[in-house]
């Protein structure tokens, strides 16, 4: 079957954001007026449990009023295929951003009018500045008292970096706010009414200071500016195509379709990011914003295709978004529920068929593709076959996780994989009944299969098992998923802290392993030098043997035994990180010596070295934010401190007060029952994790004995 739409007719997008900034609130109107559902259901209307927006269903979602988990819809504009994914903004969800941006041609990044650039949209912005994803920036919640759009436009620059190209500037704003100019088209938008169905008057920019008349200086001065703003967009824009600039300088003159043209070629090269406003929630700006969409970002391949990688991950080639050419998908995000398995795929090139059998090349498996979904948030429609530049669904694919490549069997290729963060907390985990034991392991298998951002491990010394995760909220979240999703209910132990250790300095040390009981004995000699590297480098293993003094067929025994030793530190059993291993010198026996006998040697040479390198104890310290009323600041300021932490910055936003720092993550446990006892209801915060610090030598013993409680 031919293609039935052409693929410059796509746009697979993602909305992004900081919570509660108005993702979910903005998808639940583009699906409103793309007519794919005839009914608004607001976020505050679902706690109660009794409805759900679109992409909010999961019952964790409607009770806390947040998103979860990413969530794929389709839909149409004038003619253009939209797939949209509406992503979390709590940063223990960050994995879902993170997996989404992997796959998205473009995205728009929602910022609260009031609040701006907030930690987790700087987060976001990185993750996709890292996989080159071009950019729309939409102002939202104009009509919210405190709405500071120059501020928002401001931090956008100077916080995020971004080359910001005012498209659109509002008229008005709390309640106030009744529309926008358009700094493109020369025109604006003055909403009658706050309706969904709300019709607005299209007005020539020149006649809109007769129209309208603010209290705030502030919205005056934008009408004020309005000839000014829309030539220095226009002149910002048409320095994309030397052509046109040359025209606009030497005649003054200009075509709309030109303009246009211009702003997409910078913000899909990512040197311009377009900037809108608007009110989701009032009904305003959202049908300008899809018409954005369509104007400025990507379709499937514009903006380049996939890199191709060998498995150590080096780049060797490019994939590019093409119907005649093999067929090569990524997994980028894994489902369980009791009905089965869904795994969300991005078809980059080639047409897959409903009963073609494909390659997974990250396993070295082969899948067979029994049914093919189009994904509706929690609805599926079938489908017989996907082209390159779809996103799509296959049902019941056994082998397959997040990140593997998918291709055509006879042209196998690994496609650049995705970058995912390491747990920074942990907590024991039981069933609740115990003829539950099998069900709750093949609950826990799914659940770390459908999220690589959490690990699954047991406790050698307890036996307990132990989930490992981004934070309280997302462990907590998925252990009630297990309960509504699988049916199996599971006791959560402590949080625990995932610390790490480090070499405190620089040691050589040599290790001689000897064993002779009769028969062949067992024979070998390591020097190994020590090394502490920066924060990040990981565990690197040198072999700096000459002359033979270590056979090469010895030399992966001693790397394997630092890998697998480093695992285990000499402080509190933690994970060693941060360090170069390298063997300088050895001995060997022609017949006692083995693989064997030198990764003994090379364990207890690492053991040995460790405790005499005055090691050190890593604990992961969280960036933190609380905005609050400038009443309660200097609680907040004062109980940081006392937390061990350190305050980086401190200001206001609009109305309201707040203050950023650095705070370790053992000391934070529990901080939301504090911030809202202080500042009685009225504070709110977000942390994430930042880097891994040393733990002052007089707090180990004293963490160490809290978190064996």
């Amino acid at each position: 079957m031919a293609r039935q739409k052409a693929l410059t007719l796509y746009r697979n997008i993602g909305i992004i954001a900081h919570i509660d900034a108005g993702k979910t609130t903005t998808t639940e109107r583009v699906l409103y007026y793309t007519g794919k559902k005839h009914q608004i259901v607001d976020v505050h209307d679902t706690k109660d449990g009794k409805g759900s927006t679109t992409t909010d269903y999961l019952e964790q979602e409607r009770k806390r009023g947040i998103t979860i988990q990413s969530a794929a819809v389709s839909t149409e504009w004038k003619g253009y295929q939209i797939n949209l994914i509406d992503t979390p903004g709590h940063v223990d969800f960050t994995i879902e951003v993170n997996r989404s941006l992997r796959v998205l041609d473009g995205a728009v990044v929602v910022f609260d009018g009031v609040a701006g650039v907030e930690p987790q949209t700087e987060t976001n912005w990185r993750l996709a500045d890292q996989y080159n994803v071009p950019r729309l920036c939409y102002v939202n919640k104009m009509d919210r008292i405190g709405a500071n759009f120059e501020h928002s436009v401001k931090g956008i620059h100077e916080r995020l970096g971004a080359n910001v190209l005012l498209c659109q500037v509002p008229l008005g704003s709390h309640d106030e706010f009744i529309g926008m100019a358009d700094l493109v088209a020369g025109v604006g938008y003055l909403w009658k009414g706050d309706d969904k169905d709300s019709p607005w008057d299209t007005v020539p920019l020149e006649e809109i200071a007769g129209r309208v008349k603010f209290s705030e200086a502030g919205d005056q001065q934008w009408v004020a500016r309005l000839a000014e703003l829309r030539q220095e967009t226009v002149e910002r824009a048409l320095a994309m195509d030397d052509a046109a600039f040359e025209k606009l300088i030497e005649t003054g003159e200009f075509d709309l379709d030109t303009l246009k043209r211009c702003i997409r070629k910078g913000c899909v090269s990512g040197k311009l990011v377009p900037v809108f406003c608007g009110s989701s929630y009032r009904n305003k700006g959202v049908q300008q914003l899809l018409d954005a969409v369509i104007d400025y970002l990507p379709y499937p391949g514009e903006n380049g295709g996939i890199a191709l990688v060998d498995e150590d991950g080096h780049v060797i080639g490019d994939q590019g978004v093409v119907d005649e050419a093999p067929a090569r998908a990524l997994a980028f995000k894994v489902i369980n529920d009791q009905f089965g398995t869904l795994t969300f795929c991005r078809i980059y090139s080639g047409v897959i068929k409903k009963g073609d059998t494909l390659l997974n090349v990250t396993r070295g498996r082969k899948e067979r593709v029994g049914r093919i979904v189009e994904v509706q948030a929690n609805a599926t429609r079938e489908i017989d076959e996907v082209r390159a530049g779809d996103i799509c669904a296959f049902v019941s694919m056994k082998e397959t996780e997040t990140g593997d490549s998918l291709t055509d069997p006879a042209h196998p290729a690994l496609l650049e994989r995705m970058r995912f963060p390491d747990p920074v907390i942990s907590v024991s985990v039981e069933p609740k009944h115990r003829n539950d034991v099998d069900k709750l392991s093949a609950a826990l298998y799914k659940m770390v299969k459908a999220d690589p951002s959490l690990r699954l491990e047991v406790d050698k010394e307890t036996g307990e098992t132990v989930l490992k995760g981004m934070g309280e909220l997302h462990l907590e979240v998925t252990i009630d998923r297990m309960r509504t999703e699988l049916g199996v209910d599971a006791n959560m132990g402590k949080p625990r802290v995932s610390f790490r250790e480090a070499f405190g300095q620089q040691v050589q040390h040599t290790y001689t392993h000897k064993k002779q009981s009769g028969g062949s004995g067992q024979f070998a000699e390591v020097t190994m030098i020590f090394e502490p590297q920066p924060s990040g480098t990981g565990v690197v293993f040198s072999d700096e043997i000459v002359g033979g003094r270590v056979p090469r067929e010895y030399i992966p025994a001693v790397e394997h035994a630092v890998t697998v030793e480093s695992r285990e530190g000499q402080v509190a059993g933690y994970e060693v990180v941060d360090f170069k291993a390298r063997l300088i010198d050895g001995k060997f026996h022609d017949v006692d010596s083995s693989a064997l006998a030198f990764e003994i040697a090379t364990r207890q040479c690492f053991r040995e070295a460790q405790r005499l390198s005055k090691p050190k104890l890593l604990e992961p310290v969280m960036r933190l934010e609380v905005v609050t009323e400038p009443d309660y600041l200097g609680d907040v300021i004062g109980d940081i401190n006392r937390r061990r932490g350190n305050v980086s910055d401190q200001g206001q936003r609009g109305a309201q007060a707040f203050v950023q720092g650095f705070v370790p993550l053992a000391e934070m446990f529990g901080y939301i029952n504090y911030l809202r006892s202080a500042t009685r209801g009225r504070g709110t915060f977000t942390m994430e994790f930042d880097h891994y610090e040393e733990v002052p030598p007089g707090l180990v013993d004293k963490l160490m004995e809290s978190e064996a409680r």
